[in-house]
């Protein structure tokens, strides 16, 4: 059974604390917010198994993309 993406372990920080900094970056915020979308998707998909394999890839791609974008502005913010 897929399960969803741990954000919080990947970026090394805790929920709440990711959650004080989106309040106070709108960007981050989106990031954050696109990131879960495409992490919704994959593990809807996943579970379904109703996607080739190139999709699923370019999903996990962009899902990554958004990971290291999250990443990027966290340490650009501190």
């Amino acid at each position: 059974m897929p399960v969803k993406h741990d954000l919080y372990a990947d970026l090394g920080v805790t929920k709440e604390e990711l959650g004080k900094r989106r309040g106070g970056d709108a960007k981050l915020n989106a990031l954050v917010d696109q990131y879960d979308e495409l992490d919704a998707q994959i593990v809807g998909i996943e579970d379904k198994g109703d996607a080739s394999d190139d999709e699923l890839r370019t999903l996990k791609e962009k899902r990554l993309l958004a990971k290291d974008k999250i990443a990027r502005q966290l340490s650009e913010a501190s």
